[in-house]
């Protein structure tokens, strides 16, 4: 995946209360890959998929049943045919680039990102239209000058061509910056029971041994707009400290850890550092106290030394009674002998060979 795909998540420094929506289409072109059709196209709104084609099926769908409200047949059919056209032009242009980069065959990716972001509470509106390569960024389109961005000596072709057509760049800004933020709005309404809710988190203290980090788990919230972060005496903490990615969970919430190093804090110390959460739409922080009472650890707790003499007794006394058990049994065994059939002998289980307890030898043994 390109190195642009790590925009799609674009916040600034804890502006949770803020909550930026997202209309974007993704589209993958590509050849001899196993198990990956040549042509995929998804459509996601706040990053959950509403829209998606691929080149078997050849045919536009809708992945929410709210869609149905926001959408009608007329609306999948020509989704349908841009989709048509789209992949064969993407087909086209990696025969170009293959040979633009010398190259005869093999497994190869083409990737377009595209689409709009809306800030529901400036009104700031952002779009992009990005391209990959191989896994490299390829061109991509900066709005506000009206031209394209060329980081490799193979896309500078393409940015002098794509640069020369005025008409083709001011549609195309147009359609981000007008067009895809009121297509954004209206699916946002169609969609509000699900895209517009917010669950609170189930948070957790996580640490695997005394000398590892203790990691704060936040999971199963909605949206994914949040920040996780450790605080010292009130204060954030940069240093000693490991942000991990949002992460979607099988339910469409999302998941979020932040670690921090403790093997320097000292225990008395421990209280003064806290694990806030922020989620947009909720002004007030979820906050934390790191307490070893609360750190879950799969790590063995020491038993009561109380509780190994207990234990150690009881065992005791259950071998001493199983000994005396013993010999009481084989002193009364031989003062009586078995009954034909019943020695302890002809009920082991026979070996490959052996013959059975009815045989005429069992008499005789």
């Amino acid at each position: 995946m390109f190195t642009v795909l790590s925009l799609l998540l674009l916040t600034g420094a804890h502006s949770a209360t803020a909550r930026i929506h997202s209309l974007k289409f993704f589209v993958t072109g590509s050849s001899q890959v196993q198990n990956l059709p040549e042509f995929v196209a998804v459509c996601l709104v706040d990053e959950v998929q509403v829209g998606h084609y691929d080149s078997n099926t050849k045919k536009a769908e809708l992945k929410q049943g709210w869609m149905l409200n926001a959408t009608d047949s007329q609306f999948w059919e020509s989704e349908t045919q841009n989709a048509l056209g789209e992949q064969q032009s993407i087909k086209n242009y990696m025969e170009i680039l293959k040979e633009r980069f010398n190259q005869t065959g093999g497994l190869h990716i083409y990737q377009v990102m595209t689409g709009c972001e809306w800030d529901d509470e400036t009104g700031e509106v952002k779009g992009y239209d990005q391209h990959g390569y191989d896994g490299e960024d390829f061109i991509s389109l900066d709005l506000e000058t009206e031209t394209w961005i060329a980081p490799t000596p193979q896309s500078v072709i393409t940015k002098l061509q794509w640069d020369q057509d005025k008409a083709r760049l001011a549609y195309i800004k147009y359609y981000y910056l007008q067009v895809c933020p009121s297509i954004l709005k209206k699916f946002l309404e169609h969609g509000r029971s699900s895209l517009l809710r917010t669950e609170l988190p189930r948070i957790s203290l996580l640490q695997k041994s005394p000398s590892s980090p203790v990691s704060c788990h936040a999971t199963g919230f909605f949206p994914d707009s949040v920040m996780l972060f450790w605080r010292k005496d009130g204060e954030e903490l940069h240093e000693d400290v490991d942000l991990g990615e949002v992460l979607p969970n099988h339910d469409g919430t999302f998941q979020m850890s932040a670690d921090l190093k403790v093997s320097s804090i000292s225990p008395e110390d421990w209280r003064r550092y806290d694990c806030v959460f922020q989620i947009s739409g909720v002004k007030e922080d979820i906050v934390t106290k790191l307490d070893k009472d609360s750190v879950e650890s799969n790590r063995e707790k020491p038993t009561d030394v109380t509780t190994i003499i207990i234990i150690t007794a009881v065992v005791a006394l259950a071998v001493v009674s199983a000994v005396i058990g013993l010999i009481v049994y084989r002193r009364k065994k031989a003062q009586c002998p078995s009954p034909a059939g019943t020695d302890p002998v002809s009920l082991q289980p026979l070996n490959s060979g052996e013959q059975g307890p009815n045989s005429p030898s069992e008499t005789s043994s």
